[in-house]
């Protein structure tokens, strides 16, 4: 380069890094442009729990930066701090379980004043249970031994009674759009009290149920394919890496932080790129607490035979026969376990209630299922000093008819009904051994005190300590919450 090329390259560079009156003058419109992109940056922080400020933060754990799913306290007095969701996913039928209708007996066979079809009475007698005197269908035996735990919702109802756009509702929110589920809204609202294991846990169940939808993709729900017999190493696929040490993966982990932190820098942070790094994080993290929450041999022979668990390796590798056929007993022990150990919503899936045809062997065979790993769950979190703290909530999608299924005529069975349903729940704040509403003398429909399922949802959040109309996300330009634009607590089945 000659001289004078040199001296114009600098006068150049002088001329174009001075600043100028018109650097710090401009329109509002140039205003917006400099710095729109500020603005994201800012709006994602709030998102994944960043300081921009650098100041100290109330939340901040150990002294350490706050993330997304660090532990946050609800705004309002609260009554649970997990909770551990039984998904009845089928349709239970009311009047066989949590639901007596004695009046069906006397039009058996017989056309019900205004409904279509014969009166179908249920082939289960109910029994006066706990000091409560709450009526429990028979085919619950271990369950009416704590039904001075429970409270049960006799006066449910539902929008439109179709097995996936009902299970949508209840787990969502949302009868068509995609929504977060509810415990991706709880982990965005409460975090997770441990940072090595997702805040959100699901045994079994549709990916739908899980999602995180336009939340942070950190808040989504990790499904485990759990079964009581499956070796460990298979219970949690592509966690443990056979290639890499733990030292090797770590300082991978550690360049991937900061290629994104100059990405971050250069241009902009990005909501997905940060999710990923996130369950890269996360997987690495579970390698080893994870998998020893799964496994069920470290507890007692009582602690299992309490389950109903017998026989068998019960997930803790090799071979083994026996136990619990639906593996209902292992998969609520896990859920215990997981609680325990600081993970913030558990949802156990129990299918199987469809019940079109033979009302009279199927549900004592479901029922059967999770009678007594249900009740072992309230006896186990009591003794452990977990039960006041942690919800449990069973219930499906909608409940049945009280006249046969048209299907199921000489193996009689119950359609779909979302004008009734039943849930009960347990611990976290509820008043123990109460019934709230109930449905016609016949059962068909939801008639004093009604819940909608909006009203389930508000109540849920309600225990968590949340109003559930501020509990929002902003997406799209607009403020979305779990319960939409509806919902009222049910104020009497809180203690």
């Amino acid at each position: 380069m000659n001289p004078e090329q040199s001296s114009f390259s600098s006068e150049k560079y002088i001329r174009e890094h001075t600043p100028t009156l018109r650097d710090i003058i401009f329109s509002r419109r140039e205003f917006l442009e400099k710095t729109g992109m500020g603005f994201g940056a800012m709006s994602l922080a709030s998102i994944l729990g960043l300081n921009m400020g650098g100041s100290a933060n109330a939340a901040t754990a150990a002294g350490k930066p706050l993330g997304p799913l660090a532990p946050k306290a609800a705004p309002n007095p609260a009554k649970a701090k997990a909770v551990i969701h039984i998904f009845a996913e089928g349709g239970p039928s009311h009047v066989d379980t949590w639901d007596p209708k004695p009046e069906l007996t006397k039009y058996a066979d017989k056309t019900l004043p205004g409904l279509d079809g014969l009166a179908f009475p249920s082939p289960f007698k109910f029994n006066k249970s706990g000091k409560s005197g709450v009526e429990v269908s028979e085919v619950f035996p271990k369950l009416s031994e704590v039904i001075d735990e429970m409270t049960v919702i006799r006066s449910l109802w539902t929008d439109i009674p179709a097995h996936e756009v009902a299970q949508r509702f209840m787990n969502t929110g949302a009868l068509q759009i995609p929504k977060p589920s509810m415990g991706s809204w709880v982990v965005y609202g409460l975090g997770t009290e441990n940072q090595n294991m997702p805040g959100f846990i699901t045994l079994g169940g549709k990916p739908e149920w899980r999602q995180a939808s336009f939340l942070p993709g950190v808040y989504q729900g990790c499904n485990v394919n759990y079964s009581q017999n499956m070796k460990l190493e298979e219970v949690l696929l592509n966690i443990s890496n056979q290639f890499t040490g733990m030292d090797r993966q770590r300082r991978q982990l550690d360049l991937v932080h900061q290629l994104n932190d100059m990405h971050a820098k250069s241009l902009q942070k990005d909501a997905q790129l940060e999710a990923r790094i996130e369950a890269f994080e996360m997987a690495f993290k579970m390698q080893t607490e994870a998998t020893d929450a799964f496994d069920i041999t470290k507890e007692s022979d009582a602690t299992k035979a309490l389950y109903g668990i017998t026989g068998g390796n019960a997930g803790g590798g090799g071979k083994g026969g026996g136990g619990n056929p639906s593996d209902m007993g292992s998969k609520l022990l896990v859920a215990r376990r997981l609680i325990e150990r600081g993970v913030r919503f558990v949802q156990v899936q129990h299918g199987g209630w469809d019940t079109h045809a033979s009302v009279e062997t199927a549900i004592p065979r479901q029922a059967g299922a999770m009678d007594q790993p249900a009740a072992a769950l309230i006896k186990d979190l009591k003794q452990r000093g977990l039960l006041d703290s942690t919800l449990i909530i069973w219930g499906g999608e909608f409940g049945r008819t009280v006249v046969r299924d048209r299907n199921g005529n000489a193996t009689p069975g119950r359609d779909h009904n979302g004008r009734a349903m039943v849930a009960w729940m347990a611990g976290g704040g509820v008043k123990g051994g109460t019934t709230y509403g109930a449905t016609d003398e016949f059962g068909a429909r939801a008639a004093e005190n009604k819940v909608h399922i909006h009203d389930l949802h508000a109540t849920i959040l309600a225990l968590l300590g949340f109003d559930h109309t501020k509990l929002t996300y902003r997406y799209n330009g607009r403020d979305f919450r779990f319960t939409d634009n509806f919902g009222n607590v049910i104020k009497d089945v809180i203690a």
